[in-house]
């Protein structure tokens, strides 16, 4: 029984080597070095900070890279950049920095822009 064991695990490790030997070679001969297996990974540049639904349909992405952010919305007809360029607030994990847009009066809904 032991014998029709251990015959049964060596043929499927011969299998599993048979797979693996030519995918680790497709795809670390065409210029990667196997080295880069475990050189140490990049510093990532971009990174999605916050997320908002809008609708079914729509969301605002504030997305950063390289400590500069930028409101983007998604799902639309066309995705749209909303405002570039934002700095990135020092504590990057603790909140957003208050917004310097200047405020304006809320209109009622079919008040035209210059009545009040």
């Amino acid at each position: 029984m032991t014998e029709v064991l251990v015959l049964v695990l060596s043929v499927a490790f011969l299998a599993a080597m048979i797979v693996a030997v030519p995918i680790l070679v497709r795809r670390y001969a065409h210029g990667a070095p196997l080295a880069a297996l475990f050189a140490p990974k990049a510093v990532q540049r971009i990174d999605i900070v916050e997320q908002v639904a809008i609708d079914a349909k729509r969301k605002l992405v504030l997305v950063r890279h390289d400590d500069v952010e930028h409101l983007v919305m998604t799902g639309g007809p066309a995705d749209i950049v909303i405002e570039s360029g934002i700095g990135a607030p020092a504590n990057s994990g603790e909140g957003r920095a208050p917004s310097t847009l200047p405020l304006r009066a809320p209109r009622l809904l079919g008040q035209a822009a210059g009545e009040r």
